[in-house]
């Protein structure tokens, strides 16, 4: 008698609810085993009890930001792949959260089909392919610049405004606005 293969497990985390338990619910219909946490200190405590082999990790998060628990969950089992979501995303966060040991990094909304394809590239086809002649706006240079010093100042925005030259509230206000494309 043969035993059932067993179910692939990804741990989803993210503060909105909803999107989490959708989420959830959508693995579950593709045949994985899939659990959830609202915030990085609950993700930590079920990855503790049994290391899932992915994970959906939100960036921005009360408490333990995302890159903070992709280098924790990565702490606990190095083969854990893990896709970051953002509605925020920057080439810096991008870059920073790859280099504590992302799989990929999607902006939202991301489907499934997104984080499933991006859960199964090789982890040498994570960094997109330059195109060349292709120049950044300067709003969208700003913009990176700005993440990029954020990212340095670990998420603190008064580290980060002083860093910037800028007043605590002008910074705010950069970065609620959406980066400019291209």
């Amino acid at each position: 008698m043969t035993s059932a293969p067993e179910a692939r497990t990804v741990l989803i985390v993210d503060d909105d609810s909803t999107f989490r338990e959708r989420l959830c619910r959508a693995f579950r219909d593709r045949g994985f085993e899939a659990c959830s946490a609202p915030d990085g200190a609950a993700a930590l405590a079920l990855a503790q009890r049994e290391s899932p082999e992915y994970a959906v990790v939100d960036l921005r998060m009360p408490g333990l930001g995302g890159i903070e628990l992709v280098k924790a969950l990565k702490a606990i089992d190095s083969a854990t792949k893990i896709v970051v979501l953002t509605g925020y995303g920057s080439i810096a966060t991008a870059v920073e959260a790859v280099r504590q040991g992302a799989t990929h990094y999607l902006t939202k909304p991301a489907d499934l089909d997104d984080i499933l394809a991006a859960l199964a590239r090789d982890e040498a086809a994570v960094a997109p392919p330059a195109v060349p002649g292709e120049v950044a706006s300067l709003a969208r240079v700003e913009w990176e610049h700005i993440n990029r010093v954020l990212v340095e100042c670990e998420g603190n925005i008064s580290q980060a405004a002083r860093v910037l030259g800028l007043h605590r509230r002008s910074l705010q206000r950069k970065l609620a606005k959406h980066p400019v494309r291209r």
